[in-house]
């Protein structure tokens, strides 16, 4: 089952031509930087931009075609803005039951108690949208979209106004609608860490057309894109939790490449044997080596191929970069390294070599 988009639009001098095709289940970024088009898709895709033509399915379900067009309030959608945009008049409780009050008698409805559970709003029923923090507002607003029993969740950058804080308090919300609930969700952002933590796929936008689109390990990997080559490029490894090494406050995690080490998050026991975990990994915090080290204070080091060295920017003639971007694989997983290429040099790197990795520092998303 997939969601297929061939959706046209021409507004003042900006033009929408976006064609993509992604998986039904899960969630997809539609990721780029400002003005690329990220909102206009997703109102688009909602039914709002009357002017819209061309052709937007989602599993068996056709809302638009050449032969149809259902309004936004036949699209089986949920949708959550920047701003909660919550009744101030009504309660928590009384804004979860509005939605379902317009539900035709025949919907199939969402479980209000599921809701309230999977966003941890209990305490909150009986409060004024007044005073809640703006985390507590957007789980709101998530929690009134999923009342609606959508077939689609649409979300147009749900974190943007919030501070730091807030968004770390609700990121764990979106992990748990993620692994608990079958409903595809479109994420617009231009957060690259958002879009690493949350992502199953990327929708990659650039001036109104999608430029690539593909599972989220692969394209931020892919060197003809520019996430690559972007200061803050990393590569994402799916790791499952095998151990800890309580001595040294150590996790022990196990992947297709073998196992990493990575400092145990919070406290107690941390987290469970066989929880699968999301790493980040940054390019500049990989460094190469021919032989695996020994007397280094590196833990985590593992053996890769290379795939292809690509310089940063090969079209600066006159002045060619001082580095280069390495793309390995490390038994299927692909990693990114940036490397002078004095080092590459040195080490007489090419395609297909076999190297060691050694990785300086690893975050955990999860």
């Amino acid at each position: 089952m997939t969601i297929e988009a061939q959706l046209h639009l021409k507004r003042d001098n900006f033009t929408l031509d976006a064609m993509f095709c992604v998986p039904s289940h899960g969630i997809t970024a539609l990721f780029g930087p400002s003005g690329c088009g990220k909102t206009t898709l997703l109102r688009a895709i909602a039914g709002l931009e009357k002017e819209t033509r061309g052709r937007f399915v989602i599993g068996d379900t056709v809302w638009q075609d050449e032969t149809r067009c259902l309004p936004t309030h036949q699209r089986e959608l949920g949708y959550v803005f920047q701003e909660a945009s919550l009744f101030e008049h009504l309660s928590v409780r009384q804004n979860l039951e509005y939605g379902l009050k317009r539900l035709p008698v025949e919907t199939p409805r969402f479980d209000f108690d599921q809701a309230v559970t999977l966003l941890d709003l209990a305490a909150l029923l009986p409060r004024q949208p007044a005073r809640l923090s703006g985390g507590e507002r957007q789980r709101v607003a998530i929690a009134r979209a999923l009342l609606s029993s959508p077939q689609l969740l649409l979300m147009d950058e749900p974190l943007a106004a919030l501070d730091q804080q807030r968004k770390r308090e609700i990121l764990p919300f979106f992990a748990r609608l993620h692994s608990e609930l079958d409903i595809p969700m479109l994420y617009v952002s231009h957060a690259a860490d958002e879009v690493a933590r949350l992502a199953d796929h990327l929708v990659l936008l650039n001036d109104g057309r999608v430029q690539a689109s593909g599972p989220i390990a692969e394209m931020l990997t892919r060197a003809d894109l520019p996430l690559a080559h972007d200061h803050d490029a990393a590569a994402i490894i799916e790791a499952t939790v095998s151990g800890h090494d309580t001595q040294f406050g150590l996790t022990q995690l196990t992947f297709p490449g073998g196992q990493l080490s990575v400092p145990q998050p919070g406290s107690g026991s941390g987290l469970p044997i066989g929880q699968a975990v999301r790493l980040r990994v940054l390019a500049r915090d990989v460094s190469l080596t021919l032989k695996q080290q020994t007397g280094t204070s590196i833990l985590n080091i593992v053996p890769v191929t290379i795939t292809a060295l690509n310089a940063e920017n090969a079209e600066n003639v006159i002045q060619p970069t001082a580095q280069l971007l390495v793309q390995l694989d490390v038994n299927g997983v692909p990693l990114l390294a940036r490397i002078t290429r004095k080092s590459a040099m040195a080490l007489a790197l090419e395609s297909g070599k076999a190297v060691f990795a050694q990785i300086k520092a690893i975050a955990l998303l999860d």
